[in-house]
């Protein structure tokens, strides 16, 4: 690829990363004003037209007015509050929409022209098969909110679509990197460097299993409770973790364990890259992309630490959890650049 098409066409995937942001902060907002469940029908191509006609929201609103949501929590509420919560839904899935878009069109265009390998072409057309597949997983969860005395999706379908999320969009953030910087950055093999990398590495994971515990921490609304830092109603460790039974059932649909586990692997991801820091600012140069890449991931850190901790502190308002939620992937997209830029790091 010539070094302009590279410029180019990674500009195209980081402007796809930051849609993908988007629709992780709209998810957000969705989910935190209960709007998720308001339109009752999948439409993938005539979804894109929202209602026209004051006898469309009607229908809309009777077909909502069928589910438990409805009766359980907003009855009465009019076709005036029904349509609030209507648009936070309808954008979320219409960005979804202009996503698959703004992928597919310059896609063709690339390929047509040249201008990108067919192994490139190949991964990037899955891309576009993998966001359509997430629109079914998210049409899956929703579904799960239509269930008697259900009023909201189910935690372990909110978390499998909050993943798939995150795997298309580390998978085009990756790709985005090799192919702005296709050659590894020289670096001095040594000790520091290759044990900068594993940390990196243990980083990565305990980012996704934080993500993933968040996910049900926001699924079974745990955030809600134990509103208090660092101790949980007085204790380090809440006397009701091991309520459920089997054990691992806490892990999942109890409250306190939910959050805790949530709060400790946010604690030993943020020491993690307290240790990648002490060790690797030690071995890379100043002005490196790997030095500035650990730079901004202690920062990126910090800033999310600090942002859980208030959304706790506030009890979970709209924009404290919107941002909270949103900020997560960019701290993995950080740690992901992270990790590319520590390619030439020998792992010997």
């Amino acid at each position: 690829m010539a070094p302009h098409h590279r410029r180019l066409i990674s500009n195209w995937l980081f402007v796809l990363c930051f849609m993908l942001l988007g629709m992780i902060a709209i998810g957000g907002i969705t989910r935190l004003t209960g709007s998720g469940l308001s339109i009752m029908d999948w439409q993938p191509v005539s979804g894109f037209i929202p209602p026209l006609s004051h006898a469309e929201w009607e229908r809309l609103f009777a077909l909502y007015q069928t589910i438990p949501q409805y009766h359980l929590q907003h009855e009465g509420f009019g076709l005036e509050g029904f349509q609030k919560i209507f648009w936070a839904e309808w954008i979320h899935r219409f960005w979804g929409r202009l996503m698959g878009l703004v992928l597919i069109v310059p896609l063709i265009w690339f390929t047509i022209r040249g201008m990108i390998t067919r192994g490139l072409a190949l991964r990037l057309f899955l891309f576009f098969i993998l966001g359509g597949l997430q629109g079914a997983i998210g049409w899956f969860m929703v579904a799960s909110g239509f269930r008697p005395d259900s009023t909201a999706v189910e935690p372990v379908r909110l978390v499998l679509h909050l993943s798939a999320a995150l795997i298309l969009y580390s998978a085009v953030l990756w790709t985005a990197f090799s192919i702005r910087w296709p050659e590894p950055q020289p670096s001095v093999a040594s000790a520091g460097a290759r044990l900068t990398k594993k940390l990196v590495w243990l980083g990565t994971a305990l980012i996704c299993l934080t993500i993933i515990a968040g996910g049900f921490t926001a699924g079974t609304h745990a955030g809600f409770v134990y509103n208090t830092f660092p101790l949980m109603d007085g204790h380090l460790v809440p006397t009701d973790y091991a309520n459920l039974t089997p054990l691992w059932l806490n892990w999942v649909a109890n409250k306190a364990a939910v959050q805790f586990d949530h709060r400790l692997l946010a604690t030993l991801t943020a020491l993690t890259i307290g240790g990648i820091l002490l060790v690797g600012l030690k071995n890379f140069a100043p002005g490196s992309r790997a030095h500035s890449a650990l730079m901004a991931l202690g920062w990126a850190v910090a800033i999310q630490y600090a942002l859980g901790v208030t959304t706790l502190l506030l009890v979970v308002p709209v924009w404290a959890g919107t941002v909270h939620q949103t900020f997560a992937a960019v701290l993995l997209g950080v740690m992901l650049y992270v990790l590319h830029g520590l390619r030439g790091a020998s792992a010997r």
